[in-house]
């Protein structure tokens, strides 16, 4: 069967009109690898429109083939400037999609069940909304259990889900409380704290990480179980929020944590 008896357009004739009614409540997946994502783990996509369905299909010819099928079920192709007046920001691949966001309860429960067997990430007030989907990026690559952020920012932000690349749907991605995080020893980020290098942490930890201007919030630090320094030259003051992240789950990951 050819793709155009899969295209949605057959089937839905003012793409537009559906598109408009399921943004305001809908995950917007920027770009060919947000969707591409958000379909491999298990996404119930609304809508996805694109400026360019040939070269969205080849693109998943040579780098998705597994779920190039269920992609090719999902694009509707529309004129350029229509796609452009949907989206904040046109994407270099001219695609956009929308997406139902995982439930809350479902997120809680993976965050809490126990035995865990790989971290949570804790954002403690962070601030830079790329460093935050950067590091979503990072916990499912690494796959961590989930990250939680703490104060203003919201984790599900279009910034936030276009810079995890739609890898909000691979981990559990929830804004907390520091009284509402899920059980589990925290090793909170400090260079106040005990080389990383000597240590091991457990795969139920609570990885915690100041935010990117004040550190850790006095009601973190109070939580913590144990404070953890990176290593660091002398008169360097920090690191990257998400390169402090990648460097603490690779720690964990080394000493035999998933992935397999």
């Amino acid at each position: 069967m050819t793709d155009a008896a899969h295209d949605p357009a057959a089937a839905s004739p003012d793409p537009v009109a559906a598109w408009r009614r399921a943004a305001p409540d809908a995950v917007l997946l920027d770009g060919f690898h947000a969707l591409k994502h958000a379909v491999r783990f298990g996404a119930e996509v609304l809508t996805a429109l694109t400026a360019d369905r040939a070269g969205a299909l080849t693109l998943a010819d040579e780098l998705a083939e597994d779920v190039r099928d269920a992609m090719a079920a999902l694009l509707t192709e529309v004129p350029y400037g229509t796609y452009a007046s949907l989206v904040p920001r046109p994407h270099p691949t001219a695609l956009a999609a929308l997406a139902v966001r995982p439930g809350r309860a479902d997120n809680l429960a993976r965050l809490a069940h126990a035995p865990r067997t790989a971290p949570v990430v804790v954002l403690d007030q962070p601030r830079n909304l790329g460093n935050a989907g950067a590091v979503v990026r990072l916990a499912a690559g690494f796959g961590a259990t989930g990250v939680v952020t703490t104060g203003t920012l919201d984790p599900w932000h279009p910034t936030v889900v276009r810079g995890g690349a739609g890898l909000h749907f691979a981990t559990a991605v929830e804004r907390l409380t520091v009284d509402e995080l899920p059980p589990g020893p925290v090793f909170a980020l400090d260079p106040e704290g005990e080389d990383i290098r000597s240590l091991k942490l457990p795969d139920d930890a609570l990885l915690a990480f100041g935010s990117e201007r004040s550190g850790l919030s006095p009601e973190l630090r109070a939580r913590a179980d144990h404070l953890v320094a990176l290593p660091m030259r002398p008169q360097v003051s920090s690191y990257n929020l998400a390169t402090s992240v990648a460097m603490t789950l690779y720690h964990w990951s080394a000493a035999g944590g998933a992935p397999s």
